[in-house]
């Protein structure tokens, strides 16, 4: 599951971090926030920033606090780049080899931002996952560039037994802005919302343009994962900061069923 360069601008704007491209058909638009000179990381990265030295360089300018992610990188390019390539190639002895040498779990990759962690999971790379979870010192809370986590790629992959091991291991499963809920919702994986629900996710989360888990689901036309939401109590009567109900969200993407069934239901709701 790849991430498109090229993004479509969606009708509901989806601002605030996470919800990635690779999350919503493509249609979430790109936008990064200018730094104080007028440039950002990716803008830096694509002008041909490959040296890792000078990514961290970068790094330490643009974003400050995340130079010492890159510091394994500035000193040991050849292990970052050894390190990648085992985790996406799932070879799970290479890891455990460049931990015991030293190398820091929470290394960053230079596109995303991703852990190897995050990467583990979205590379479905199972040993690898298993044997980052354990390590010493692995943040299992931490966040690519946008905001995402590894249970909110699991959960949209989706990934049960990952958002299932994840929470066993104490990943957040609540937070401000985009929740692993929203993106199972998204996904329309009624296995993982019910993990997610069990684990006491809040099932009205709002995201930070008040979109919810319900109507992410009606936007992406999962009908099961609507109805499920609904029986667990999510409140159809929610409208984002533009007032947009998940009714509106279904119709606006052709879901026509699923906008006049949820219309009628927000009729009855509301009948006096």
């Amino acid at each position: 599951m790849k991430d498109p360069q090229d993004r479509k601008q969606s009708l509901f704007p989806l601002r605030g971090q996470g919800l990635n491209a690779q999350a919503f058909n493509a249609q979430v638009p790109n936008v990064q926030e200018p730094d104080a000179q007028g440039c950002n990381a990716q803008g830096l990265m694509a002008q041909g920033l490959q040296d890792p030295s000078r990514r961290a360089l970068f790094a330490a300018t643009l974003l400050p606090g995340l130079e010492r992610f890159f510091e394994p990188m500035a000193t040991r390019g050849g292990s970052w780049d050894e390190w990648f390539r085992a985790i996406r190639a799932n070879d799970v002895n290479r890891c455990r080899a460049l931990l015991e040498r030293g190398f820091d779990v929470n290394t960053v990759e230079a596109e995303r931002f991703d852990t190897g962690l995050i990467v583990a999971v979205r590379e479905r790379a199972g040993k690898v996952f298993r044997l980052l979870l354990d390590a010493p010192g692995v943040n299992i809370d931490a966040r690519s560039r946008n905001g995402d986590t590894a249970l909110m790629i699991a959960a949209f992959l989706p990934d049960a037994v990952a958002v299932q091991v994840l929470l066993e291991h104490g990943a957040e499963v609540n937070r401000s802005g985009w929740t692993p809920l929203h993106y199972a919702a998204a996904s329309g994986s009624i296995l993982v919302i019910r993990v997610l629900l069990d684990h006491h996710a809040y099932i009205d989360a709002e995201s930070p343009n008040k979109t919810t888990p319900l109507m992410m689901a009606a936007r992406a036309g999962h009908r099961s994962a609507v109805q499920y939401l609904l029986d667990e109590g999510a409140d159809l009567l929610l409208k984002n900061e533009v007032g947009l109900g998940a009714a509106d969200f279904a119709r606006a993407q052709g879901h026509t069923d699923l906008a006049a069934a949820l219309e009628a239901r927000q009729r009855q709701a509301t009948r006096p």
